[in-house]
């Protein structure tokens, strides 16, 4: 078989600073600020603050009265500095920012309903979803603080030594499958997944088939402890129905087996604007193959203003390949995830629309461990919905978009 070339689809602190009573603060005129007066044991505060300190032209904006005694006020540095020199003043300190530590929750996963899910119980405890996915990709960051990955389960089967990420594709990937429910970066769909970085595709996102067909063959071997497989890549090719040994596609025998060994495989549909039965693995039916939503607020409805591309809200994503081998649809466009040296970053491809399924399959089989991988193509589907626009999708068939709040 021709060796052809593969392309990847694509806590803040508060410094806190008191001012002695005997501090000197300069009388010289200071913009106005805020501060915070922390009164002496037995001070009433509200008496003080509508006293002491309004006579001194402060805006009083909190009285405590339970934690401690005192009130915060807006006024001048010279101010305050008399408010401090009062001997019911224990300290007048400057008010000041203070900012939280939190995870986002992309677009994608909230348009999916991945918050609803029982299964992810997103709250922001990390709490795991005992599932392994393999990312059959450029690998993934292998020290990600926002990814459980699984390194003893790693393959490189492309050039280097390392199943380490080169390039940030599969780390994105990985991150919708199943980023941490924490107070960082974003979470996923199947949060706290074991993730088993599968590198088939080099720092460029290219590989060939028999990169791609080593990674199969090794999630394979692995099939009993791996449930779900994403590969956001493809290349030309067809489906003959007859699991490649017709038209002699070593790659979809291959895929063949490691469905027959009941891994799920989720795919790309890939980005031509092309039928999907053009490109493979896309085009196989042992997959599910995933076409891309363009959504810009994790809403259904429309209306939201486009960000960082120019798709219609709600619509079918215009780069996204179309026809009757794809299976459901889910968010592609101006994806929010993790990405290599332990940042975040916003692309877009069915290669972000596929991991969205691929987290929604690890939710399934978490609950469901016994089920095919055709069983879970079928619940998908089954809890999917059309509430979409399709009127700009190519084929006009309204394939159902990814839903997992029931799961």
């Amino acid at each position: 078989m021709r060796k052809t070339l593969l392309t990847a689809l694509f806590a803040s602190s508060l410094a806190m600073t008191a001012i002695p009573a005997t501090a000197a603060i300069a009388a010289a005129p200071d913009p106005v600020s805020n501060y915070i007066v922390v009164l002496q044991d037995g001070t009433d505060p509200s008496a003080f603050a509508g006293t002491q300190a309004r006579s001194r032209g402060a805006a009083v904006d909190k009285i405590f009265n339970h934690a401690l005694r005192g009130y915060s006020a807006k006024m001048s540095a010279t101010a305050a500095a008399a408010v401090a020199r009062d001997p019911q003043v224990q300290f007048v300190q400057p008010d000041g920012v203070v900012s939280i530590s939190a995870q986002t929750l992309p677009t994608g996963v909230n348009r999916v309903d991945a918050e609803l899910s029982p299964t992810a119980a997103i709250n922001g405890v990390d709490t795991r979803v005992n599932v392994d996915v393999a990312i059959i990709d450029t690998g993934i960051q292998l020290t990600h603080p926002d990814l459980n990955v699984y390194t003893a389960g790693a393959k490189n089967c492309n050039t280097g030594t390392s199943a380490n990420d080169g390039h940030g594709h599969g780390t994105h990937v990985a991150g919708t499958v199943g980023a941490l429910d924490n107070t960082s970066a974003v979470v996923g769909v199947a949060p706290g997944a074991r993730l088993w970085p599968v590198r088939v595709l080099n720092n460029s996102g290219g590989g060939s088939w028999s990169q791609v067909i080593c990674g199969i063959d090794y999630v394979t071997a692995h099939a009993s402890e791996i449930e779900v497989a994403n590969m956001s890549l493809g290349g030309l090719g067809a489906d003959d129905g007859n699991c490649g040994n017709t038209n002699n596609d070593a790659m979809h025998r291959a895929i063949c087996a490691a469905v027959a060994a009941g891994v799920t495989f989720v795919v790309a549909a890939g980005n031509e604007t092309d039928n999907a039965a053009n490109h493979v693995p896309a085009a196989y039916d042992e997959v599910i193959t995933v076409s891309a939503l363009a959504d810009f607020n994790g809403l259904p409805g429309g209306g939201a203003a486009s960000t960082c591309r120019s798709d219609v809200d709600d619509t079918f994503a215009s780069f996204s390949n179309y026809g009757a081998d794809v299976d459901i649809i889910a968010p592609g466009v101006c994806i929010l995830s993790t990405w290599r040296s332990s940042g975040t970053s916003t692309i877009s491809g069915t290669s972000m629309a596929s991991p969205h399924v691929a987290g929604g399959a690890a939710l399934y089989k978490a609950t469901h461990p016994a089920a095919t991988p055709a069983a879970v193509k079928s619940a998908l589907q089954a809890a999917g919905t059309t509430n979409w626009n399709n009127a700009d999708d190519p084929d006009g068939i309204k394939e159902k978009l990814l839903n997992v709040a029931t799961f």
